[in-house]
């Protein structure tokens, strides 16, 4: 299963090339309208991304903001890479280097978050 639900408000992706891509991302929307989450998109399977990748993205990224949550994109490739780099998306989405951190990155940011609530 390429979605994985990693605690109570991360979830975790694992996309890979067209078109799973576009259906894990479909899904991925689909499930946190209904709850809330911070996602984890693991982008170590994919290739390439094409316009439409790019949009079903954006689209992620708009109902993640209008949500409070966070979106994170990891172990990006070269070639991935460089579609965001030409397109300037590089400055609009969170990149970090691998899930590991980016989950890390995430439960303290939560953890911190519930410190403050207390």
């Amino acid at each position: 299963m390429a979605i994985q639900k990693w605690s109570d408000d991360i979830i975790v992706v694992e996309l890979a090339d067209d078109p799973q891509f576009s259906e894990e991302l479909a899904n991925v929307m689909d499930a946190v309208e209904g709850k809330p989450s911070d996602v984890v998109l693991n982008f170590s399977a994919v290739s390439f991304i094409n316009s439409s990748n790019i949009a079903k993205l954006l689209r992620l990224r708009k109902q993640m903001i209008s949500s409070g949550k966070r979106l994170v994109l990891c172990d990006v490739n070269t070639q991935a890479w460089g579609v965001f780099l030409v397109t300037g998306l590089d400055k609009i989405f969170e990149f970090i280097n691998d899930i590991s951190t980016a989950l890390a990155s995430l439960r303290i940011a939560g953890d911190e978050e519930k410190e403050v609530g207390d």
